[in-house]
């Protein structure tokens, strides 16, 4: 019987590819692509797909990324359903691969039997080497008990219930977020990087994700998210932006930020012990 094998990102799913490949064995792969960090998710399982149009239409207002890519996970995933195959699911701990991860055991969660798993580190599945150490890993997949899928299942429900704005995912639990706290971040980032020399001070959109990521926004912030916001930041004239998508503060914008009250802080969801 075929195995099918699935993980979030294009990238890593062609590392898997290759790794397979590489190890004679004939396994489909399918890249999960729709981060599920950001964005509505309300009905995104229902048969009619209302909350698949949605997404679709939250992924074109952002511009940067291909809106067919919410359509294309929820197809996978249908066909997933109507087919017999065991599957693997590989996911690291970023938050879109637990997202990920608790989707497909929703979907599946009626044949436990055939869901495995493999825990895999962020290291595992980036740089040049990524194959070959995918490749090391393809026998410690794992079945995942049926009380595990079930939690899982569960926690994916109350995701889609709270139907956030952002997901965040820190110490095993997701809290939803807005808008209006990523952004806060990325003024702060930019705020840190005002009194820099002139050029310095000027920040790309893939340097300002990564600092995002680290500072603690919960989940891996992607360039067409950063783009997005840039974008509406700079209409609110809160940051100046240049052609080439680096970013600065405003003037004034930072002492203006000051003399505003905190923002309140957002109620996390249930997420059970993993």
């Amino acid at each position: 019987m075929t195995t099918i094998h699935l993980i979030y990102g294009e990238p890593a799913a062609t590392a898997l590819r290759q790794a397979l490949e590489t190890a004679g064995r004939p396994d489909r792969v399918i890249a999960l692509r729709d981060d599920l960090t950001v964005g509505p998710l309300r009905d995104i399982d229902v048969a009619s797909n209302p909350g698949v149009v949605q997404r679709a239409a939250f992924w074109e207002r952002l511009g940067d990324a291909p809106p067919a890519l919410a359509h294309d996970d929820c197809a996978a995933l249908n066909a997933l359903e109507a087919d017999d195959s065991h599957v693997v699911i590989w996911h690291t701990h970023d938050a879109a691969h637990q997202l990920a991860l608790r989707r497909v055991c929703y979907r599946l969660r009626d044949v436990p039997q055939r869901l495995n798993e493999v825990r895999l580190t962020a290291d595992e599945i980036s740089g040049p080497n990524a194959a070959a150490r995918i490749e090391a890993r393809l026998p410690d997949a794992a079945p995942i008990s049926v009380l595990r899928i079930t939690r899982l299942a569960l926690e994916w429900q109350e995701a889609k219930f709270a139907n956030g704005e952002t997901r965040r995912w820190r110490d095993n639990t997701f809290t939803s977020g807005t808008w209006s706290d990523l952004d806060a971040m990325i003024l702060d980032v930019l705020d840190a990087h005002e009194d820099r020399p002139a050029g310095a001070s000027w920040l790309a959109s893939d340097a300002l994700g990564a600092a995002l990521t680290r500072g603690g926004a919960g989940f891996t912030v992607g360039e067409p998210v950063v783009l997005w916001r840039l974008r509406e930041l700079c209409a609110a004239e809160e940051l100046r932006l240049r052609d080439d998508m680096c970013a600065a503060c405003a003037p004034l914008a930072a002492a203006a930020r000051a003399a505003r009250p905190p923002l309140p802080q957002t109620a996390a969801h249930l997420s059970l012990p993993r």
